[in-house]
């Protein structure tokens, strides 16, 4: 397949591409940065196996008709990092506008393509279904209505004139995914290995999550499965509560865990991205299961075993 990616330079893009290429794939990325730094990013010689293109993330590119005018498949994972500092208003709206144009050109380019690609994997996130208590989370749960429950909605939103040019067009809700060399995992581990980890907030909410390694297998099960399409919670079948995790992070360490990080610290440092952080969704992959996609890492103390055993993280 001729496969087209954005956002494919970060956190999930890289490894995903990765793995891609190694199947056999030949893969197009949509990137801002300079062809070139392509090297950098995957090393000389998978990046001569990459078409780097360089465009904009705005609607009206020619770049982007230009590289899905003819590709099977698309996969559009563009946007700002969520967590990668305070929510301002201007920050808020660039996490907001990153996703929802970036989408908005895709989809353009694929509506006015002679050749439209079979499927178009939409990036998304669980943050679409707001605070749930312990209300079991399925795809077929409404809408939030925080912040970023908008967001995801909207995000979604842009991508639907793609189902009504008959494209197959499959929402990865994507939970944490977790990884030593970044996301949320990477960002824990330093205060967990000095022995100074624990639950944010009171610890009782629920924590989805998925190995990097299962959301990179179950993009590459939705490319191929033809009957696939709509929401797809890409999340591990068994959540915990961000105690359980804090607890199991800490057995995978051998260091204790002994201190609890209350909700009012968190605002004082983060501000609103503090909410975020703290609130519970019990969030389980009911289309994934029901497609019999099989997770490798169902369970979380697997999970952090072989992500911060020695040597390479799996990749799906």
């Amino acid at each position: 397949m001729r496969i087209v990616v954005t956002g494919g330079t970060g956190f999930l893009g890289v490894p995903l591409v990765r793995r891609l290429v190694e199947d056999g794939h030949a893969v197009t990325l949509l990137t801002r940065r300079e062809p070139a730094a392509t090297s950098a990013t995957f090393g000389a010689e998978m990046a001569g196996r990459i078409d780097a293109v360089r465009w904009t993330a705005a609607p009206g590119g020619p770049s982007t008709l230009r590289a899905i005018d003819g590709a099977d498949a698309v996969i559009n994972l563009a946007g700002e990092p969520i967590t990668d500092g305070r929510w301002t208003a201007a920050r808020k709206e660039r996490i907001r506008a990153s996703r929802v144009l970036a989408t908005r050109a895709v989809v353009e380019g694929i509506e006015r393509a002679s050749q439209r690609p079979a499927v178009l994997i939409q990036g998304s996130a669980v943050g679409y279904y707001g605070d749930r208590g312990d209300q079991v989370v399925t795809e077929e749960t409404p809408a939030g209505h925080d912040f970023l429950a908008e967001v995801v909605a909207q995000w979604e939103a842009a991508s639907l004139p793609a189902e009504r040019a008959g494209v197959r067009v499959v929402r990865v809700r994507t939970a944490p995914a977790l990884a030593a060399d970044g996301g949320a995992l990477a960002r824990m581990l330093p205060p967990f290995r000095f022995g100074l980890g624990g639950p944010l907030g009171s610890g009782r909410q629920w924590f989805p999550w998925i190995h990097r390694g299962d959301w990179i297998g179950l993009v590459r099960f939705a490319l191929a499965r033809a009957d696939l399409a709509g929401p797809l919670n890409a999340s591990a079948p068994n959540p915990v509560t961000m105690s359980e995790f804090a607890h199991a992070l800490g057995r995978a360490l051998r260091r204790p865990v002994l201190f609890r990080v209350p909700v009012f610290a968190l605002r004082v440092v983060l501000g609103e991205l503090a909410d975020f952080l703290t609130v519970s969704q019990r969030v389980v992959p009911a289309a994934a299961l029901r497609a019999g996609f099989v997770f490798p890492f169902p369970e979380l103390d697997p999970a952090l075993r072989d992500l911060l055993a020695p040597g390479e993280p799996a990749t799906g």
